[in-house]
């Protein structure tokens, strides 16, 4: 059960990180969803931990990875971001690669509140 109120988060150390997101349905991806708590909602008051730069991508077996796109993660926007996929693919996958490459500041950690996968 994700919880996504304040001062609770996914949280990866550093400001560079790699899931693998196990979907319970194989989907094919059109879209992902990522949210971070609002500065007014943080309990520090700051944003710093969001990601910022981030890559989506698949692997099919036995070859190589499949880049769907590359994305900044926008503190000034809704703490709600959707991100079309650039690179459309035509079947069907059950995992998918998220990579952060950044955050917005915070060097020890960044917090995820919520991914979502769309298909």
């Amino acid at each position: 059960q994700t919880d996504a109120s304040p001062g609770h988060c996914w949280p990866f150390q550093g400001s560079w990180s790699k899931v693998l997101i196990l979907l319970s349905t194989p989907v094919r991806p059109s879209a992902i969803t990522i949210q971070h708590n609002s500065k007014m909602a943080s309990p520090l008051g700051t944003v710093s931990s969001a990601p910022r730069d981030f890559t989506v991508s698949v692997n099919e077996e036995d070859k190589e990875e499949i880049l769907l796109g590359t994305f900044i993660y926008s503190v000034q926007k809704d703490p709600t971001q959707t991100f079309l996929l650039q690179n459309r693919i035509s079947r069907s996958f059950g995992i998918l690669k998220l990579v952060i490459w950044s955050n917005w500041g915070t060097p020890g950690y960044t917090c995820i509140h919520q991914v979502q996968v769309h298909g």
